[in-house]
């Protein structure tokens, strides 16, 4: 018998233009969005009104965190060894999936850049990814890069890859905004918000209490999420280091109690992980009011969430932009 260590590819492994498809493809239940909703706390009005979906979109709605969280999961066969999430970019939901629709994300080396090396540390590189998810029918439901730092395998030899990350997602043109607007009812959606007036330009939004990081493992889990660091005991101190798409979506939880108008997410113009979050974390956001602009009936506002971590670290600064009626 031969043994055979399993674990996903180091960096030495990767080429541009490799392609990883082999996440299994996953149906966005009820019971799995409840799951989901118990550990980060959505509040989007139109994932937890079964009734209001209807009238506004004709049937159950996923919540934006939900299917990104899971979007994100299914990519993480090629970063199973990853050390740090950097950053995601341009991140569009081309599509508001319904429950009961199933996602299939493949995902695609598209550049990658060797770290210098350091005496008394094991190398590493950052390859840049680009992930395209698409539901049942084949309709595109998300698109976005991210850039992810993996370990070289023992004794490999310097892989020469130089690529310029600064330029990954650059040559595509601008997002539509206007395209990514859901054919839903706005009127219908309207009479069911709050009373709260909508955000001015420049208006900050600091949450007065915060939401601590639990069932960490479990939501990775949930969401097809294999990377080790939040599995097991890999990250520093002694604890694993909890899943990005976990602190983004205690982010967005927190969002829809600042604004509870807001509809949904409709892109990300950037997601920086700017430091570490464990398990036992509190975390407390702060909103800046963007822009607006007019879309039809709808509205779209661009944020900036700034995210501490128990009342001192910087752990996450997120730019986004949301649908608002």
């Amino acid at each position: 018998m031969t043994a055979h260590r399993v674990g996903g590819p180091f960096f030495d492994d990767l080429e541009v233009g490799q392609v990883f498809d082999d996440a299994p493809s996953c149906t966005l239940t009820g019971g799995r969005a409840a799951q989901h909703q118990a550990i980060v706390g959505d509040r989007w009005r139109i994932a937890l009104d079964d009734h209001l979906a209807r009238d506004v979109a004709g049937a159950p709605v996923a919540s934006p965190t939900f299917v990104t969280n899971l979007a994100i999961g299914q990519t993480t066969s090629v970063t199973q060894r990853v050390r740090a999430n950097l950053f995601y970019r341009r991140f569009a939901l081309l599509r508001q999936p319904f429950i009961g629709d199933t996602l299939r994300t493949s995902t695609s080396v598209v550049a990658l850049r060797e770290n210098a090396r350091r005496e008394g540390r094991p190398p590493t590189g950052l390859a840049a990814l680009r992930m395209r998810t698409t539901d049942q029918d084949g309709r595109a439901v998300v698109d976005f890069f991210r850039c992810a730092m993996l370990p070289l395998s023992e004794g490999a030899r310097p892989t020469g890859h130089a690529d310029d990350l600064d330029e990954v997602g650059r040559d595509l043109p601008d997002l539509d905004l206007a395209s990514l607007v859901p054919a839903w009812d706005r009127r219908a959606y309207a009479a069911a918000r709050s009373v709260a007036g909508p955000p001015a330009e420049g208006d900050v939004l600091e949450m007065a209490t915060g939401d601590v990081v639990t069932s960490a493992p479990e939501l990775a889990r949930l969401t097809l999420n294999v990377a080790a660091v939040h599995h097991d005991r890999l990250s520093g101190g002694g604890r694993r280091l909890v899943y990005g798409g976990h602190t983004i979506a205690l982010a967005a939880s927190q969002l829809t109690r600042a604004l509870p108008d807001v509809a949904t997410i409709l892109a990300w113009e950037s997601c920086d992980h700017v430091g570490p979050v464990g398990e036992g974390d509190t975390l407390v956001t702060s909103f800046t009011v963007g822009s607006a602009v007019d879309l039809g009936e709808w509205r779209a506002v661009d944020l900036r969430a700034e995210v501490i971590a128990d009342g001192e670290r910087p752990v996450l600064d997120w730019r986004f932009t949301v649908l608002m009626p």
